[in-house]
C-alpha cells in the first residue's frame, strides 16, 4: 500500500468581483421597485413587502465583505440579477472546463508534475454545468491527462469527498496521480433577489494533486493521515433544479430550482456534526486537537466556523489556526476549505499537523487530517 501525499494546490479566481455595498445597492433598488409594483397588493394583505438588506446586516450575518463571480454586470443588472454567461458550442471548453483546468495547472506546476503524470481527474463540487459528458472527463482531455476521470458531488463537502477517492486509488495503486478538482459557479444558482440569501455565495475553482510519497518531488508535501466522511440526510439546505424539472405538474415556482435553506437549523445541527466528526477522527489517529496547528475550514459562515472551531480546541481560535478567506471571496461552496489550505499553509513546517474540514448540504461533512513532511 502506497502512502498518499498532497504534493500541489491551485485556486482559480474570477478578475470581477462584488462588494457588499454594490449588492445591497441594487438589491435594494429591486425590493423598492417590487413594493412599488405590488403597493395595492401589499396594502391589501394579500402579498407581503420586501424588506431592504444592509452592509452591516451581511457583514454580522456571514463575517461576508464581498465575492468574486464570474459575471458582474449580469448579478448587478436590475432587470436580469444572475450571471451572463454565453453560450458556448459543443466544441468549445465548458466555463466549469477553463476554471478547474486554471486551478489544475496551478497545482501541477507547484507539484513540478505535468498533465501526463496524472492518470485520474475527479471533479467534486456542488453543481455540474451538465449531466454528461463529465466535466472531469473534459478537463482529463483538454489538460491531457490519462487514465480515467469523473465527476462527484456531495454539496459543499465535495472536495473532501474526492480527495478521499484521490487517497484511497493512490493508496491502493489504481492511480499513480489524482487531481481532485472543484469549480464552483455558485453565482448560478444564487437566488440574488432573496434577502436571507443573496449575499452568500462566489465563484472560484480548486485544484489538489495526490501522489504516493516514493515518487513526490522536494517541494511542500503534506502526508495524508486519514480521511473520514459522514452523510446523514437534511432538507434544510436544498436545490431542486434538475432534468424532470420541466415534466413536473404542476411545474415549480422559478425559485425552487435554485439554493434555499433553513439557516437556523442548518446552524444548530452542522455545528456539532462536523466538530464531532473532527474530535472523533483526531481520536482515532491519536492526535490530540490542541496539537493541531491549523483547521482549514468549509468557509461558509465566519459565527459558525468560529464556533466550530471553539468546540474542536475547547476555546477560542486565533486567525492563523482557522483563517478565513470567506470576507473576500463569500462561500465557494466545496472550493472553501481548500482555497483556505491554498493560501495559508507556506508558513507550517515539518511535523506540523492540519485539518482540512468541510460540510454542507446532505448532511454531509468531511475531515482529512494532514501532516507537513
Amino acid at each position: 500500500m502506497k502512502t498518499p501525499v498532497i504534493t500541489g494546490s491551485g485556486l482559480y479566481t474570477p478578475p470581477q468581483s462584488i462588494s457588499n455595498e454594490d449588492l445591497v445597492a441594487c438589491y435594494n433598488q429591486y425590493v423598492e421597485r417590487y413594493n412599488g409594483e405590488h403597493a395595492a397588493e401589499i396594502e391589501a394583505g394579500q402579498v407581503q413587502a420586501l424588506a431592504p438588506s444592509s452592509v452591516e446586516f451581511i457583514y454580522k450575518a456571514s463575517g461576508i465583505r464581498s465575492r468574486h463571480v464570474v459575471d458582474r454586470e449580469g448579478v448587478l443588472d436590475l432587470d436580469f440579477m444572475r450571471p451572463r454567461i454565453e453560450m458556448r458550442g459543443e466544441d468549445q471548453p465548458s466555463l466549469m472546463c477553463e476554471m478547474g483546468m486554471a486551478a489544475s495547472r496551478q497545482a501541477l506546476e507547484r507539484a513540478g508534475r505535468t498533465p501526463a503524470d496524472v492518470d485520474l481527474v475527479i471533479v467534486a463540487c456542488s453543481n455540474m454545468q451538465r449531466p454528461y459528458p463529465a466535466i472531469a472527463v473534459e478537463i482529463q482531455h483538454y489538460l491531457g491527462c490519462g487514465g480515467f476521470a469523473y465527476d462527484m458531488n456531495v454539496a459543499c463537502a465535495s472536495a473532501a469527498f474526492g480527495i478521499q477517492a484521490g487517497v484511497d486509488a493512490v493508496r491502493a495503486g489504481s492511480a499513480r496521480a489524482a487531481l481532485v478538482v472543484s469549480p464552483e459557479i455558485c453565482s448560478g444558482h444564487l437566488n440574488w433577489r432573496n434577502r436571507d440569501c443573496h449575499f452568500i455565495f462566489g465563484d472560484a475553482a480548486t485544484a489538489v494533486l495526490i501522489e504516493p510519497s516514493d515518487r513526490a518531488g522536494s517541494g511542500t508535501r503534506f502526508e495524508v493521515l486519514g480521511t473520514r466522511m459522514q452523510t446523514q440526510f437534511s432538507n434544510n439546505i436544498r436545490n431542486n433544479f434538475g432534468f424532470l424539472n420541466a415534466c413536473e405538474v404542476p411545474q415549480r415556482a422559478w425559485d425552487d430550482v435554485l439554493f434555499h435553506q433553513e439557516g437556523r437549523k442548518v446552524f444548530k445541527e452542522v455545528v456539532p456534526l462536523a466538530s464531532e466528526l473532527m474530535l472523533g477522527h483526531l481520536d482515532s489517529l491519536g492526535v490530540s486537537p490542541q496539537s493541531v496547528r491549523r483547521f482549514w475550514l468549509h468557509q461558509a459562515n465566519l459565527n459558525m466556523n468560529q464556533l466550530i472551531a471553539r468546540k474542536v480546541l475547547g476555546r477560542d481560535p486565533d486567525v492563523t489556526e482557522a483563517p478565513v478567506i470567506l470576507d473576500e471571496y463569500a462561500n465557494t461552496s466545496s472550493a472553501g476549505s481548500v482555497i483556505a489550505f491554498h493560501k495559508y499553509h507556506d508558513d507550517l513546517q515539518p511535523g506540523d499537523v492540519g485539518v482540512l474540514c468541510a460540510f454542507g448540504a446532505g448532511y454531509s461533512a468531511g475531515s482529512v487530517v494532514i501532516k507537513r513532511i
